[in-house]
């Protein structure tokens, strides 16, 4: 949304894509729009470029200033919202105004334009318009359009996600609660939004091991005949297979339900009250479930570590600003918890002010979602309570923007501002060519973020045998060699050469372990995208694995060399999408082929080190206890494992360093068939 009037970008070659120019007032006149500017703008706004870049601007600047003019006829008094088009009929600008005429005319008075004003009329060749009732209509329409039709000059939210919620689903005797993106179809009860894939995995962790609650698919729960891992690591209470009828599963669910609706203190109480009860009556068994339940609550309650007893359910939105770019820190609370946090880098002027991105990234965030009853702002923004109005229309409730001075809320916003500052400190620290790749792979395979951590997973054997699986690890600093790992293929009845069976145990491994580590996935071990070697077949494996698991937010993508080999046509799998294939001279394409030849190198050194170990082996490599210093005394006395091997009890004890006891058990090793 742009509800202020913002300077123009600084002339360049090709446009800026971050400028976000409203007009002045025509004659200057606060009553032409409140939110013209009223101050001239910098000396860097108004320095002329190299000459030859005026006189085409000036050249153009006619035929836009006679395309305003032709529409200034036709335009009504009324509220509503313009577009201006180039020559090819893109958006170059949108705006809103209460009262169009005045708006559209503030354009069309060279004198009072800066140039860089002056080059986007010059670039206008075409206007479009829409009516609305009231200016409050006209700022949601605004809003949509400018995230639609993602003009140039506004300033742009570039990376607004949808948000995932917690779905406690009612559609099934035995409830499941499981993340949920998109329409609201399924029946039950939805809670959130939460900042990311990741806070969502959070609770449902915390739900899991506090209600016992299942999240698998009603497939899955209807084909099994044993209980889970998810029941062996105490985070669901097995009603698949009848450990739990449905009256105490459904008491389970109707907690789990108060804590997320804020009643955590007083399901924690209960519980706590219950675990007594049960101590009393010498029900240890009972009172050590309950105990454990109480811990994994105090356990969450401990992790949300920003909670402010006056907020219920409110959103807390702080702008930092340093060299010309924004971060915006939008912290979430619902039910009086914290579910997270996220930053956002709109694009825009290197001249707007705090106020006004944070009055444009209002509205633009919130034209998908429904906003809180109360929004906590680091900075005033023109135009507040036309934009309090206008979210209120679209919540169905009144909604509050506000500005805390002093107290807990200050204090909250304190810190939402810190994090924005460290946010912004990262960004341009971050080495720009590794980020730009990192967020083209976000792109790419439809990631809500640029992905943090990449593993990448590859097997190696020759005929079967020696067979080893290996992951590599990427992120916005490189490999991160320290985090490889190799995976010897144990599974005595897999087919030799068999790389579905292999990379199943590879990864059941990998994420098994992880959730026995790092259940609350409070570490950086988690990945944010997981990329196999291979196609459909690989990919069809690893999602079955961690469905399995009850892993349902790690992006999976498979990668298929493409005919003959020919680097620069992989093919790329995914869930829900056709194959595809990217651009042969992509850089992204670039990166993820590196990604893929790393772990291919990976696992080739693994294996090749493995077998240059059997080869340089030694049958009293395979004795118990006998290490490389008994190893060398033996060979250096009789000259070959072979001799070692046909020599009797009372040779092997004259060897220095050899007690009867390792003799006997040498000398047992191999005659032990005989």
């Amino acid at each position: 949304m742009s509800s202020a009037d913002p300077k123009f970008p600084p002339a360049a070659p090709e446009p800026d894509p971050d400028p976000d120019p409203d007009p002045p007032a025509a004659g200057g006149s606060p009553e032409s729009e409140t939110d013209a500017p009223g101050v001239p703008p910098p000396a860097s706004a108004l320095r002329p470029p190299a000459q030859p870049r005026r006189r085409k601007v000036t050249a153009d600047l006619d035929r836009g200033m006679a395309t305003i003019d032709a529409q200034l006829k036709l335009l009504p008094p009324a509220p509503g919202v313009y577009r201006m088009l180039d020559a090819n009929g893109e958006a170059l600008y949108v705006g809103k105004a209460r009262h169009l005429k005045k708006r559209v005319a503030a354009y069309a008075t060279p004198a009072k334009l800066p140039y860089r004003l002056t080059r986007m009329v010059a670039e206008t060749e075409a206007m479009e318009f829409v009516t609305t009732h009231t200016e409050v209509e006209a700022l949601l329409l605004e809003s949509n359009l400018i995230k639609r039709l993602k003009p140039r000059y506004n300033i742009r939210l570039l990376d607004d996600k949808s948000f995932p919620f917690i779905l406690v689903a009612r559609d099934h005797p035995f409830p499941r609660a499981v993340k949920h993106r998109g329409a609201r179809s399924i029946p039950g009860e939805y809670y959130g939004p939460f900042a990311s894939a990741q806070a969502v995995g959070r609770t449902l962790v915390a739900l899991q091991r506090a209600f016992l609650l299942r999240n698998c698919s009603d497939s899955v729960f209807a084909s099994r005949t044993r209980p889970c891992l998810q029941y062996q690591i105490k985070r669901c209470a097995a009603p698949c297979v009848g450990r739990i009828d449905e009256q105490a599963y459904g008491a389970l669910v109707d907690e789990a339900e108060a804590f997320l609706g804020g009643r955590s203190r007083e399901v924690q109480e209960r519980l706590a009250a219950e675990m007594h009860q049960a101590s009393a009556t010498l029900d240890f068994e009972q009172a050590a479930r309950l105990r454990d339940r109480v811990r994994a609550l105090a356990h969450v309650q401990g992790r949300q570590d920003i909670n402010v007893e006056e907020i219920d359910d409110a959103d807390v939105i702080a702008a930092h600003q340093e060299g010309g770019q924004t971060c915006i820190q939008v912290f979430f609370f619902r039910g009086g918890g914290n579910y997270g946090n996220r930053a956002y880098f709109p694009s825009h002027d290197r001249d707007r002010e705090p106020g006004e991105v944070l009055g444009a990234f209002l509205g633009q965030f919130y034209d998908n979602k429904s906003p809180p009853r109360l929004i906590l702002l680091s900075h005033e923004v023109p135009e507040q309570a036309l934009i309090a109005e206008a979210l209120a229309v679209k919540a169905g409730h009144a909604v509050e923007l506000a500005c805390p001075q002093r107290g807990p809320k200050r204090n909250l916003m304190d810190h939402a501002l810190a994090n924005a500052r460290d946010a912004l400190g990262r960004r341009v620290a971050e080495g720009s060519s590794q980020r730009r790749l990192l967020e083209g792979v976000a792109a790419a395979f439809g990631l809500e973020a640029a992905p943090a951590r990449i593993e990448v997973y590859d097997n190696s054997h020759i005929q079967g045998r020696d067979a080893y699986g290996c992951m590599i690890v990427a992120g916005p600093d490189g490999f991160v060699k320290g985090a490889y790992r190799k995976f010897l293929i144990r599974d005595k009845d897999t087919a030799p050469g068999d790389d579905y069976a292999m990379m199943r145990e590879v990864l059941t491994r990998r994420f098994a372990r992880a959730l026995k580590e790092d259940p609350d996935r409070a570490g950086d071990t988690w990945p944010d995208l997981v990329l196999i070697d291979g196609g459909q077949g690989q990919l069809t494996v690893a999602q079955q694995v961690l469905a399995e698991l009850g892993i349902d937010d790690v992006a999976l993508v498979s990668i298929a060399k493409g005919p003959d080999r020919d680097a620069g046509r992989e093919r790329f799998f995914m869930a829900g999408r056709e194959a595809f294939q990217m651009e042969p001279r992509d850089p992204v394409l670039y990166f993820l082929q590196r990604l893929r030849d790393e772990a291919h190198r990976f696992a080739i050194g693994t294996h090749r080190a493995k077998r240059t170990r059997a080869i340089a082996g030694s049958p009293l490599d395979e004795v118990p206890g006998i290490g490389a210093r008994r190893k060398r005394a033996l060979l250096d006395h009789f000259g070959s494992s072979k001799a070692v091997a046909q020599a009797g009890l009372a040779d092997l004890e004259s060897v220095k360093g050899i007690s009867h006891a390792v003799a006997k058990k040498i000398y047992d090793h191999f005659h032990a068939g005989g």
